[in-house]
């Protein structure tokens, strides 16, 4: 089983300290919600968004539907081989049913993640959830899956093919990766902490969902689900 973890997940509610913001209002009215039950996203609240702390990490709930997209419908997701969660810029924690058929529309994703901000499940009424949302900390996801190594994959890690690592990782009991899921910039350390190991997997900085990919499909070869 790997356990793949998107952290610092650039996902969000409007913050209420720009929910007055022009930009924000002119959205949430257009769209009839209120301004700070709505998803911080960079295409709609740009402007208001300037000032905001780390706002180069901020404000991108597309990277997260798109590496979802791809880990959740890949064969070793479908094979029971994946479990893909993921943890928030602000220390939220998401956990995602294997079973879980994802919107392709981003729109329609927003409108998911916006019912599961308010409601801490979703779909509603559903046992089990298809996703879950809590308040903890990397350190405590990290002590509940108790993996056998994690692995932060970051452009500033130690060079290392994609595939010799998967076939490291294949050989583990319990692995667990580390992928950023947000547009720009380092790594926090108190994430990098977490790990075991950096490792970078190109020369140049991917795409989240780039990365997503080859490691998945790296991963199935490795373990005989090509």
């Amino acid at each position: 089983m790997l356990n793949l973890l998107f952290v610092e997940a650039s996902l969000e509610l409007v913050p209420r300290s720009i929910a007055r913001h022009p930009s924000v209002t002119r959205n949430a009215k257009r769209e009839g919600k209120s301004p700070d039950s709505m998803l911080l996203d960079r295409s709609l609240h740009h402007h208001a968004m300037l000032a905001l702390p780390e706002a180069e990490k901020r404000g991108r709930p597309d990277i997260l539907h798109f590496c979802l997209l791809e880990a959740l419908g890949s064969p070793l997701n479908r094979a029971g081989g994946l479990r893909p969660l993921a943890h928030t810029l602000n220390g939220e924690f998401l956990d995602f049913s294997p079973e879980l058929r994802l919107p392709r529309d981003c729109y329609r994703f927003r409108s998911l993640v916006e019912q599961l901000f308010a409601l801490g499940r979703v779909p509603p009424g559903v046992e089990p959830p298809l996703i879950t949302l809590s308040r903890r900390s990397l350190k405590e996801v990290k002590g509940e899956l108790k993996p056998s190594r994690t692995i932060a994959l970051t452009s500033h890690g130690k060079p290392m093919k994609v595939g010799e690592l998967c076939v490291e990782l294949a050989a583990e009991a319990n692995p667990l990766v580390f992928i950023g899921a947000y547009p720009h910039g380092a790594m926090r350390g108190e994430t990098l902490a977490e790990a075991d190991e950096a490792v970078s997997i190109h020369g140049e900085a991917l795409e989240a969902w780039v990365v997503t990919s080859r490691l998945v499909y790296e991963y199935e070869k490795a373990s005989g689900l090509e």
